[in-house]
């Protein structure tokens, strides 16, 4: 068996032409049938991802079959080729701005939900609770093709120069500018402040976005993602929900 890569409660391997996506056998059935829907959903859209194949179980646990894609993660070029930053930099926000002018499928669910269905499970105590939930409902509703944790490992870039977006467990439909905070807070615990503002900053020049308006949803955003249970995350995560004052 190759492995390709290993992440809390799931491995991903080679199996001939496919990638499979093995999740521990506790892991819930009803979140790998919803990452197989969303993977699916997005398909449709005509987005350059690897094609769904097959959900199976085997030894007790539950798999996705997908389409293997030859190639290596921004990521890994990063580190191998950090003198690139620039140029994967500028593809990156590239790939996501079409990610967000893609037409989601009514189907894919919405983001505005999933954000409110976490704030109510956070930890967080009730006034706090309370004015995410009313900065949330101020906040416009589209209906824009959200990857909902994009980052530099999630684009595998063809030695004949395609790329492919994987990992859509966490995909909805909604407002791009949610996504980019999601996006910006994942670089900030990845590789560190200022590569993330160079990136957020990079999305809102190509998008032509105000940067107050990323940044006005970065406390929601944080405080979804502060219920995921990576305890080495969740306590930098918590310091970004006052990091925007409420207006």
């Amino acid at each position: 068996m190759e492995i390709l890569e290993k992440r809390p409660k799931k491995v991903i391997y080679r199996e001939g032409d496919y990638a499979v996506k093995s999740f521990d056998a506790d892991y819930s059935k009803s979140d790998v049938l919803n990452e197989a829907v969303n993977q699916a959903r997005v398909e449709e859209t005509g987005l350059p991802i690897p094609k769904l194949v097959e959900v199976r179980k085997k030894e007790g646990r539950w798999e996705i079959l997908m389409e293997y894609i030859a190639g290596k993660t921004m990521k890994q070029l990063l580190l191998e080729q950090p003198e690139r930053e620039e140029e994967l930099l500028n593809q990156f926000v590239d790939i996501q701005i079409n990610i967000h002018k893609t037409p989601a499928p009514v189907t894919l669910n919405k983001l505005h939900d999933k954000m409110r269905r976490k704030i109510s499970e956070t930890k967080l105590d009730a006034t706090t609770r309370y004015d995410l939930d009313i900065r949330l409902n101020g906040m416009p509703k589209h209906h824009k093709v959200c990857h909902g944790d994009l980052g530099l490992g999630d684009v595998i870039l063809t030695a004949d120069g395609k790329y492919f977006i994987i990992d859509w467990a966490h995909a909805t439909q909604g407002n791009a500018s949610a996504d980019a905070a999601r996006t910006f807070l994942k670089f900030s615990l990845t590789y560190g402040a200022e590569r993330a503002e160079k990136y957020l900053n990079l999305f809102c020049r190509k998008s032509d976005t105000a940067k107050q308006y990323v940044q006005s949803w970065l406390p929601i955003v944080a405080a979804s993602q502060s219920v995921k249970g990576h305890e080495e995350e969740r306590d930098l995560l918590l310091k970004w929900v006052d990091v925007v004052e409420y207006d």
